[in-house]
This record gives structure tokens, sequence and C-alpha cells, in this order.
């Protein structure tokens, strides 16, 4: 990489994925700004990022649908590219609660995007997820398999997905790059930074872990009755370390003349089970796990991985850590999380 400093804009960066990238872009030679307004990250995360990092991070607490705001930051460094993560992101609670989906959404992509066009920045990369999919009627899915959506949350990313298509139909100079992802999981490896909900889980792994250091009563499993081997929903989960990874690798892949905007699929190609990971944590972590089997769960479909052959051809990128290391990762992040709370 040349000398020029390349700024990058991470909008939600202070959140589970979005920090890890801060991470990934900064061993790369980019210089991250992020953009959060914390509704959903713990302030103290620029603080961890900074430990880790040994360098100041560059931060602004700002929504990005306040576009006055958004704009005075892309006013002052000359930005290289964006990575917009800045969206809600429960499957569950867009059933309960679709108008939030949609506002938040809809409007945070529609504010990145003006400044995008009207500052002239040329690499664009979204964050968007293997719920597009669906409930797939084959698997694994690739990038040309059917989109429809299970949820609100996958309709705002399906439909944020033709915004950005028809945003650069009309802007060609702008590469962007849309990562359907699948189920993150873990933590870095320093222990510090991890997936910290605010409240009850939504996602698998925090909820095991909070109930094995006794936060949660039990984990309840949502549904055994799926057709599949063991009853339960089946995911590809994606270590958080790999999944930040690909978003630096599709920065670097910014002359790609393939087509824009280009799709990739970015997953291990293995589905592991509910069970799977609930057997998996106990045999790493030597706690016995409390659970019971409620009903099924609005919006949740049976079984998805991906085919990532894409990715790994033409991005030279590729997962590379296992399950082990997500759970051993994790579980590390919850006791440094309590052990924080505990002294606050």
């Amino acid at each position: 990489m040349d000398t020029e400093i390349k700024y990058i804009l991470v909008t939600g960066g202070a959140g589970y994925i979005g920090s890890h990238t801060v991470l990934a872009l900064i061993s790369k030679g980019f210089t991250p700004i992020i953009i959060d307004d914390f509704r959903n990250a713990n302030k103290d995360v620029i603080t961890r990022l900074e430990k880790i990092a040994k360098q100041e991070i560059k931060y602004f607490t700002t929504s990005c649908q306040d576009e006055f705001r958004l704009k005075s930051v892309f006013s002052l460094f000359p930005i290289h590219g964006v990575i917009h993560f800045a969206a809600d992101k429960a499957v569950g609670e867009s059933v309960e609660n679709p108008l939030k989906y949609y506002d938040n959404n809809f409007g945070s992509l529609v504010s990145v995007l003006s400044l995008i066009k009207e500052f002239k920045i040329k690499r664009f990369i979204f964050s968007s997820s293997c719920t597009v999919y669906g409930d797939p009627k084959e698997i694994p899915v690739n990038e040309e398999s059917p989109v429809s959506y299970n949820s609100p949350y996958g309709f705002t990313k399906k439909v944020s997905e033709e915004m950005i298509e028809q945003f650069i139909a009309s802007q060609p100079s702008v590469q962007a790059t849309i990562l359907r992802y699948f189920n993150p999981v873990g933590a870095h490896e320093s222990g510090l930074i991890g997936e910290e909900p605010d409240g009850k889980p939504n996602n698998l792994l925090p909820y095991i872990t909070q109930t094995a250091f006794g936060i949660r009563k039990e984990l309840t499993v949502f549904g055994d009755d799926y057709d599949t081997p063991d009853g339960t929903c089946i995911r590809d989960y994606i270590h958080v370390e790999d999944l930040a990874d690909a978003h630096v690798a599709a920065l670097e892949n910014s002359d790609n003349n393939i087509s824009n905007p280009i799709v990739y699929n970015i997953g291990t190609g293995k589905g592991t089970s509910v069970f799977e990971m609930v057997q998996s944590f106990e045999e790493i972590t030597g706690k016995k796990l409390p659970y019971s089997v409620g009903p099924r769960r609005p919006g949740d479909i049976p079984e998805i991985y991906a085919n990532a052959d894409k990715a790994i051809r033409e991005l030279n990128w590729e997962a590379k850590k296992s399950i082990k290391d997500a759970i051993s990762s994790a579980w590390k992040f919850e006791q440094y999380i309590r052990d924080k709370r505990n002294k606050e």
C-alpha cells in the first residue's frame, strides 16, 4: 500500500462486526473513521479498540439519518471508501416492530448514498445478510439462488440491495460490493471486544455464554421439530474476525471490472445445529448448559449455509477459524465483560 492515508468511513463501527472490521482495516494500513450513535454499542468499545490497536481511533457520535452532521464528517476527510454497517438487525424484533426497521435501515442507507454521490466516493461496501435468501429450497445457497425474505429485517436487506443497484445505475463511477454474510460468532482474540447485546441476546452464542455464566436461567431452544437431523435449526456460523477480513478484502478488490454492484456470500460452507453448538460449548468449556425446548420463533427458517466459492475465488478470502475458535473466544470475552462490570 502507498503512503497516502486512506480514510475509510465505517458506519456502525462501534458495533459487533464494525469494531472487528475497524481493527482489520488498521492491520492493513487503512485509517478507519467510526460513525455510531451508540444505540446498540457500548461507548467504551472505543477505548478497548485503542488498547488493542495501540493508537487513537477517530469516531463521531451521530446517527446516519442526521444527514447534516454526517455531511460535516464527510467534509473533514478525503474519504477513500465507506463500509455501511449501521442498521437494526434482529429477525425477531423486526417481526414485532417492522416500522423501526424500515425507518432506520432504509433511512440510514439513503443518507449515506446521498453523501457518497455528493462527495464522489468511489468505494462502497454494504453489510447485507443471508436472510435475503428467505427459506431456500436448495442448500448451500450461492449468489444466484432465488432472493426473497422471511421477516421485515430480511425485507429491508433485500430492498436495500435493490436500492444500491438502482443508485449504482445512476452513479457507475461508484464501485459497490454487497456482502451477504451468514451468522457471525466469536470475539477478538484479545478478549476485549465481542458481541455485547443490550439486554436479552437475540443470537445463540451470547445467549449460551450468558447462561453458562448464570446471567440467564437457561437457554431456550426455539423448536426441536424441524426437518433437520436433530430437529433444531442449522446455521452457517462464521467467526467475526474472518468476516471482518472479508470486508477489507472487498475494499482492496476495488477494480474487479466484473459487475457493479458485485455480490458475495461470506460464510464457512458448513452448517451447525443448535444442539451441536450446545454440545461443542460444553465440550470446550467443561460447563454443563441448562436448556429447555420452546416453540419455534417467528421468522426462523430450518436450515441455511453458504456456498462461498465466489468470494474464495475472486476476493482471495476464505474462512479460517473454526467453531471451537468462536466458542473459546466468545467465552473469553464473556468472562472479561462480567469481570469488568463487577468492578464498575
